[in-house]
């Protein structure tokens, strides 16, 4: 039964009231309470707020936020008191709230804690709608921070702004208002021709048309029908999906009842692995506020239209991010794909039609049917229309959660947005996609990110996955990781991809070892055409890709460990030894004691010596030596581009 006594509109009317209530308090204070602050210690910090709140005698307002994206500076406070700037720190622990205190309402000094921008609430609108997100420039001036100058929040519009927890907060910011005009002033023909009009390709790695998507579903004449959100991120350093979830649930639920409206469906499931149990648990809070307003369950809004929301929680099998195979699992069967066709849109969940979007392609939806379909065209390149959404990870200086308009190059991206690789350091390559996507040298810096700019690159967009590796990574080693990845993950259901990808880690394996011969690389790359032509999913079609990439850009490192025996990088451990200069070594004994093996002798204040068959090339006695007398013997070797841009 329905416990909504005020109609939507009244209740977002209310909702908007006490937002501006909130945001116009005489003190603000958010905090950032996503995973990454979590884990950073915010539960902490929010206690010692409230408690230095309680003894300053202010009476402030205090909110959950999630992940602006920017999850270094975790734990992250923002403070607006008095007409003041609204300012954003970054480090905030329960040891140095008070410092922040003591600077934003005393003037004090900052030691521990810093600042990480003047936050400003920027609204966009079109339609007659408004989209709310947050800017952050330098404080004093206009000008964006680094990190954000590049980017445009969409998905990402309410993390970091609204209260996650909060129904309210979501109704405030236009939230739910997509699906009430749908289901008062549209057909779902014509929802689904507006997001076939935005151009919208799926978020979840493929960059299938999702509009053609529903239409194909509307389309097939049996039901039941399902509508299914793929939450399984499995991709090493990926946490696009997650930081959505816990930031702006309702949003993935809002484009979920877009798309039952749109296809006919009155079930859906949002899987989402179960080593995400902050996602689950706000997944959880806001079904059920939706529920209480009567958005979810039966005749929403009084359209005759019924939808109903579970939550099916994976196991973490990275094969479940295939579509077949995750709906096996919700269906109580093994996590492996089944052959296609017939496609979901056909016959999917339980023999029934079925839609299987990506969470950030539902959070999508939402925005493009309020603000319109030429506004989301009018974002990004014409056949990529809107934004990306990336983790960006590796060796870069400023890592985090970012989302930019298509069409921007990859070297925006990591020196703009992210900041380049550290000092001293050269930028080697870039993994975008995932453990199946591809990596880049610095030839293909100016690669535009898009689906199509990238594919041709020899990469792919993949679900929003980006490793920045610089000169210390050692690609073969790089390669090795990705591959051991997929043996780990494989279902183990086709052999081209079961022994295909064991074999092409044994190869791997050698190399790295010293004990790689030439006919290896023809090896890698006919295996490779084995598992692209013969693997059931997408798991195995594409499990070779990155080796395939970093072969062909990076092939004189591959012929330096076989013919040189030698790791460019010295990461490779069976190629590298350690040796102390007698000259330089004072004998401090430092790096006696802390290599774990014993393999270092001497007297003290004499030069000591290391024994090569019992060292581990572990690298600790590099590490601690403060008189640089320890140096690794195997010289490097440059690298080159081995093929022409």
């Amino acid at each position: 039964m329905q416990t909504m006594t005020l109609t939507l509109d009244e209740k977002r009317t209310q909702a908007q009231t006490a937002w501006q209530a909130k945001q116009q308090a005489p003190v603000y204070i958010t905090i950032g309470m996503g995973t990454c602050g979590l884990a950073a210690g915010a539960g902490e910090t929010a206690e010692a707020i409230r408690q230095e709140l309680e003894a300053r005698g202010i009476d402030a307002v205090v909110s959950q936020v999630g992940c602006v994206g920017m999850c270094s500076y975790e734990p992250m406070v923002e403070i607006q008191a008095g007409g003041r700037e609204r300012i954003n720190y970054g480090y905030v622990t329960r040891r140095n709230v008070k410092e922040i205190f003591r600077h934003y309402f005393d003037g004090g000094k900052l030691k521990k804690a810093a600042i990480v921008g003047q936050a400003i609430p920027t609204v966009t609108a079109s339609h007659g709608h408004e989209l709310h997100s947050l800017s952050f420039v330098v404080p004093g001036s206009q000008e964006r921070i680094p990190f954000q100058a590049k980017q445009q929040r969409i998905v990402l519009s309410n993390c970091g702004l609204i209260d996650p927890e909060s129904i309210e907060d979501y109704l405030a910011v236009d939230g739910y208002s997509a699906v009430e005009m749908a289901l008062t002033q549209m057909t779902p023909e014509e929802v689904i021709q507006e997001i076939i009009d935005s151009g919208l390709r799926g978020r979840g790695g493929g960059g299938f048309p999702t509009g053609l998507k529903w239409k194909f579903a509307r389309q097939t004449p049996k039901h039941p029908k399902y509508v299914i959100c793929n939450a399984d991120e499995g991709d090493p350093g990926a946490f696009m999906d997650r930081s959505v979830l816990e930031g702006d649930p309702h949003s993935v639920i809002e484009g979920m009842i877009l798309a039952a409206y749109a296809i006919g469906a009155e079930q859906g499931y949002i899987y989402v692995r179960a080593e995400y149990p902050l996602a689950i648990r706000r997944l959880r809070i806001a079904m059920e506020q939706a529920q209480e307003l009567g958005l979810l369950g039966d005749d929403i809004l009084g359209s005759g239209f019924n939808f109903r929301l579970a939550i099916y929680e994976g196991a973490g099998a990275f094969v479940c991010g295939e579509e077949t195979a995750l709906m096996n699992s919700i269906m109580g069967e093994r996590g492996q794909p089944w052959p296609r066709p017939p496609y979901p849109a056909v016959s999917g969940l339980w023999d029934k039609p079925s839609n299987i979007n990506n969470v950030k392609s539902y959070a999508y939806t939402p925005r493009i049917l309020r603000m319109g379909a030429d506004w989301f065209r009018s974002i990004g390149t014409e056949n990529s229309p809107g934004t990306a959404v990336f983790a960006l990870t590796g060796q870069v200086q400023r890592t985090g959660l970012i989302e930019v308009p298509m069409g921007v190059t990859l070297r925006e991206i990591i020196e703009d947005v992210g900041g380049s690789v550290g000092e001293g350091k050269r930028f080697k390559a870039v993994q975008t996609g995932g453990p199946l996507g591809g990596a880049l040298p610095e030839a293909y810096l100016d690669t535009a990110v898009d689906f199509d700019s990238l594919r041709a690159a020899g990469a792919v967009m993949g679900s929003g996955g980006m490793i920045v590796a610089d000169e210390s990574t050692c690609m073969v080693e790089f390669a090795k990781y990705f591959m051991q990845f997929v043996v780990d993950e494989s279902c183990g259901k086709c052999p081209p991809c079961r022994i295909g990808s064991t074999r092409m880690l044994e190869i791997l394996e050698r190399i790295t070892e010293g004990r790689g011969e030439l006919s290896d690389l023809d090896e890698l790359r006919r295996l490779s055409a084995g598992m692209q032509a013969g693997s059931l999913c997408a798991l195995g079609q594409l499990a070779p890709s990155p080796v395939l990439s970093i072969l062909r850009h990076f092939e004189d490192e591959f012929r330096a460990h076989i013919e040189e025996k030698k790791c460019p990088a010295l990461t490779c451990e069976a190629m590298i030894n350690y040796e102390i200069i007698a000259e330089d070594c004072v004998g401090c004994v430092v790096c006696a004691r802390n290599c774990p093996v014993n393999a270092i002798s001497g007297e003290k204040n004499k030069p000591h010596v290391i024994d090569p068959e019992t060292c581990i090339r572990c690298g600790m006695c590099y590490e601690v030596c403060n008189f640089d007398s320890i140096v690794i013997t195997t010289p490097r070797v440059d690298f080159k581009l081995t093929t022409p841009v």
